[in-house]
């Protein structure tokens, strides 16, 4: 297991650093331009549906809930998503957790592709901890390369969102 681990650690080291040998910093200006991230922000509204689902085999005889969400988004994203949740404990008495993936499929401030966001919540003495991560790597179309997190603002019954991203763009 410890040679496992040290063969590992030296891929690693080899990987983040071989950037930065001799050979490397050899004349750049003969190589093409590199993809820069933008930092960007979007927001807006969204409605959401979700409904039950029957108990699969995993969580037969549990007293764990699942349930399928269909949102509609609106603002700078355009977009339409489906997913499924899992969640236990007891949101009436203020202490629960879920977790839920969904796959959205539209246009982000004019880049049109998909990408799937990772929910993980926890309610506990009626306080919200949630975490919206877009999941690496899952960016088709313009949308590829994305990463970053979401904001989900819930007030007077009415959902919106704050998207916080980073999207490769090739330099001119």
């Amino acid at each position: 297991m410890r040679r496992t681990a040290r063969i590992a650690q030296l891929c690693l080291c080899v990987c983040l650093f071989a950037p930065f040998s001799a050979s490397a910093q050899a004349d750049n200006s003969a190589l093409p331009a590199k993809d820069s991230r933008v930092s960007m922000h979007a927001e807006g509204t969204f409605d959401v549906k979700n409904s039950p689902l029957p108990a699969d085999d995993a969580i037969a005889g549990t007293a764990i809930g699942r349930f399928g969400l269909d949102k509609q988004f609106h603002g700078d994203l355009e977009a339409s998503s489906k997913g499924e949740m899992l969640g236990a404990g007891n949101p009436a008495a203020g202490t629960a957790g879920y977790v839920a993936i969904e796959y959205v499929t539209g246009t982000l401030q004019g880049r049109k592709g998909s990408l799937a966001l990772q929910h993980l919540g926890t309610m506990e003495n009626g306080k919200f901890d949630l975490k919206v991560l877009i999941v690496p790597g899952s960016g088709t179309g313009d949308l590829a390369g994305i990463a970053g997190s979401m904001e989900i603002i819930i007030a007077a019954g009415k959902h919106s969102y704050k998207l916080h991203y980073t999207i490769q763009t090739a330099k001119q």
